[in-house]
């Protein structure tokens, strides 16, 4: 028995109360559309909505093959082939290696980015004082005997 006074599902009131819920306040909106659309697998009460919640967790365990560690290595279930787990061990110890390798590589890179950037911003620094200490040597050296550094008075 569904005693919900509003039901999950796709009404007048329902369709009213999610269009103001996005207004007043967005997420509101939204739990109001996943009651609408979720609203009945859950049933209307914590045991369903728990038993649905637990098949949904169960799937997700058994469609997931290994566990992944801290340090990027994972660890998978034993194959029952003694051989084949020790060649996959190896195989993904090799694998680790290559990709601590290939991180000290993009390290290095990005250093060494660092350092040309660096360098390049400080040769446009050093030709901007070049070019400013220029432009103050020409600034005292009046060849012409314009007295207003190139700013004439057209008043007269």
């Amino acid at each position: 028995m569904n005693t919900a006074i509003i039901k999950p599902q796709w009404s007048p009131l329902t369709v009213i109360l999610m269009v103001l819920g996005f207004i007043v306040f967005w997420p509101l909106g939204l739990a109001v559309l996943g009651y609408i659309l979720w609203g009945e697998k859950f049933g209307g009460s914590p045991e369903k909505a728990q038993a649905y919640w637990n098949k949904g967790c169960s799937w997700v365990g058994a469609n997931k093959p290994r566990q992944w560690n801290n340090n990027r290595s994972y660890t998978m279930n034993s194959s029952g082939n003694a051989a084949f787990d020790e060649y996959r061990a190896e195989q993904l110890k090799r694998l680790e290696e290559e990709r601590a390798r290939l991180d000290a590589e993009i390290d290095a890179f990005h250093e060494y980015m660092a350092n040309l950037n660096k360098a390049k911003d400080r040769e446009e620094f050093d030709r901007f004082m070049n070019e400013r200490r220029g432009s103050r040597q020409g600034y005292t050296d009046r060849s012409n005997g314009d007295t207003n550094n190139g700013w004439s008075n057209n008043n007269g």
